[in-house]
């Protein structure tokens, strides 16, 4: 399979530190945070040196984008040789810290929008798909992004990236379904995202969900904490892998206080 980089980067340094040529194609993207507001170039050098890790591609608060890895090449990001070799690694630096939850600047964010979307289109993935679900690792028929503290007790990449994922995959996934986003208004952008954000909502409104929670949601519908709707067979929807807005957490407290 032939490869190629990215045409967004501005600033490369090649890593020692990764595994030669893939032996896998490129079908899924792994988002990393640098724990650290680092600059392309200081993540370069520390990536530089032998024995460390490495990414394919780095993205400072400024919004500039790095090339440490080669696109061809395994890098050593995700402590997960399967996950590295089938996947491009990119590391955001951090603009706060953890109590921000890691933060990333908004320069930073539409780089990676950008990136992302380059990085996808050059691959031929037509999309990008994202269910926060571990168990689904590797099927990227159903999910094709991943995250390092699947592969390793880390908390990279941090609560705010995590958090945005869906976001993320619905703002590249516009871009990759119109090429010709350059010449999209505000408020063309503003309903396409909002409708894609509705489509991809709706493929988490079901009964899906890992067996790893099996015991706590057979808990929680047995005591009534969660209830959930009715699905158009009339029949139970607890829409396990959906979002929790402020107002369902708050009727969960609710009811959870009259439960003890």
């Amino acid at each position: 399979m032939a490869y190629s980089n990215s045409p967004l980067v501005n600033y490369t340094k090649k890593s020692p530190n990764h595994s030669g040529t893939r032996n896998h194609k490129i079908d899924t993207i792994t988002i990393h945070s640098m724990a650290g507001n680092m600059t392309v170039e200081s993540c370069g050098e520390w990536f530089s040196k032998p024995k460390n890790s490495s990414s394919n591609y780095g993205i400072d608060s400024a919004g500039k984008i790095a090339l440490y890895v080669d696109e061809k090449n395994r890098s050593h990001c995700s402590s997960s040789a399967p996950n590295d070799h089938r996947a491009v690694t990119i590391e955001v630096a951090n603009d706060g810290g953890k109590e921000t939850g890691w933060h990333i600047s908004d320069a930073a964010y539409e780089s990676l929008i950008r990136l992302v979307t380059d990085i996808c289109r050059r691959n031929n993935i037509k999309q990008l798909k994202w269910k926060a679900d571990k168990s689904l690792i590797g099927n990227i028929d159903q999910q094709n992004v991943t995250v390092h503290m699947w592969f390793a007790d880390k908390d990279c990449p941090g609560p705010y990236i995590y958090n945005k994922l869906p976001e993320i995959v619905a703002r590249v996934n516009i871009l990759l379904n119109n090429k010709e986003d350059e010449d999209m208004t505000q408020e063309e952008f503003n309903k396409m995202f909002a409708n894609a954000m509705t489509n991809y909502r709706k493929t988490l409104q079901d009964n899906d969900s890992g067996t790893w929670s099996k015991d706590a949601r057979e808990w929680a519908i047995s005591t009534g904490l969660i209830q959930g709707g009715l699905d158009d067979n009339g029949q139970p929807n607890y829409m396990w892998e959906d979002f929790l807005n402020r107002e369902q957490l708050i009727q969960l407290l609710y009811r959870f206080r009259h439960l003890i």
